[in-house]
């Protein structure tokens, strides 16, 4: 991978935002912070996504709003309007139970997928036998 400076993260090291937006990645997380918190407005986890995202990737607004929107689409969440409070009402997104089954796919899938990765890393790190240079 070429090594470029990074808005983000600045200095030489790499990371994941040179790689791409790998916006799928977002959907697990979500799912994950509805979990634990309960419900949300999609402003909140914006912000909690900076924390707990999988790759170095910035992730935008719009981005979210369309993985909640897919996810409310296939019965995963649930919104509601939010007229509590000042400012205008705001969706208040909830994990259903098939989003908890939906879940614990996900993490089944990036469960073989770290190991998959893991595996590769290892595989590249090591010196290349003579035969293959």
């Amino acid at each position: 991978m070429q090594r470029r400076r990074c808005r983000r993260h600045g200095g030489e090291e790499p990371c994941s935002c040179a790689m791409g937006n790998l916006y799928r990645f977002i959907e697990p997380v979500v799912l994950q912070l509805l979990r634990d918190r309960g419900a949300a407005h999609g402003y909140e986890l914006g912000k909690a996504l900076e924390d707990h995202a999988l790759t170095d990737s910035v992730v935008d607004l719009p981005a979210l709003y369309r993985v909640l929107h897919m996810l409310e689409a296939n019965g995963f969440v649930t919104s509601e309007w939010d007229v509590t409070g000042r400012g205008p009402a705001r969706h208040l997104y909830r994990l259903t139970p098939a989003g908890r089954l939906h879940l614990e796919d996900w993490l089944a899938v990036l469960e073989k997928l770290a190991g998959s990765l893991a595996r590769f890393v290892q595989e590249a790190r090591e010196p290349a036998r003579e035969t293959d240079r």
